[in-house]
């Protein structure tokens, strides 16, 4: 379960996460609506890379959340491979009224591994659903930036997926230390780049948001 915490704080983990998928699809609403909680009906393609943080509260551990936004269009592709580095979550974002936007997502994910661990969590999200009389019949977990539907719960899915990975192979290290397997802790200090390699990738599939 996650909540919003002060963003002052201290954190325990630093997560970079990245929004890929076709421009226009509103990958720059999600973030400012996920990070202000604000929406601008007059977004523009973004120009570059911009990014902004947040800090919540995931299970009992402080997460900071650091979340990369570029454009989508092809002119842009030579950012990528500083764009990737380092992220361990994505979120591919489609338009359910654009069913080209939808096709483009496998491009998006091959580019994605080609630039980032292939054990990378993954959310596909189905932006726009407030447009019901436009959508096309497409699932996982479709958000809404404008009204705010499902934003929040597709950034902590992914940011709670990351931290159950990080958890895991810190239970397994403390237990192969006991075994006198090793003396490190498995634990990331602050800023810590997180590393997922050998740990199954999630794909999560989520309901749509009511019709």
């Amino acid at each position: 379960m996650a909540a919003s915490y002060k963003v002052d704080e201290e954190y325990d983990y630093l997560f970079k996460l990245v929004l890929i998928g076709d421009s226009g699809v509103g990958k720059s609403n999600l973030l400012s609506r996920f990070t202000k909680n604000e929406f601008n009906l007059e977004s523009k393609s973004t120009i570059g890379v911009e990014f902004a943080t947040k800090t919540l509260r995931v299970d009992s551990k402080v997460v900071k959340a650091q979340i990369w936004d570029t454009a989508g269009q092809e002119r842009y592709r030579a950012i990528t491979s500083a764009y990737y580095r380092g992220a361990v979550g994505a979120l591919l974002v489609y338009d359910v009224t654009r069913h080209s936007t939808f096709e483009n997502a496998a491009r998006w994910l091959r580019e994605l591994r080609g630039h980032t661990d292939p054990n990378i969590v993954v959310m596909l999200i189905g932006n726009k659903c407030d447009l019901r009389h436009l959508r096309e019949s497409l699932y996982f977990m479709e958000t809404s930036a404008l009204d705010a539907t499902n934003v929040e719960n597709a950034f902590t899915e992914v940011l709670t997926q990351i931290h159950k990975i990080v958890s895991k192979r810190s239970v397994d290290g403390s237990s192969k230390e006991g075994e006198g397997g090793g003396s490190s802790s498995g634990l990331p200090k602050r800023g810590e780049t997180i590393n997922v390699k050998e740990e199954g990738s999630v794909l999560k599939r989520m309901g749509c948001c009511s019709n």
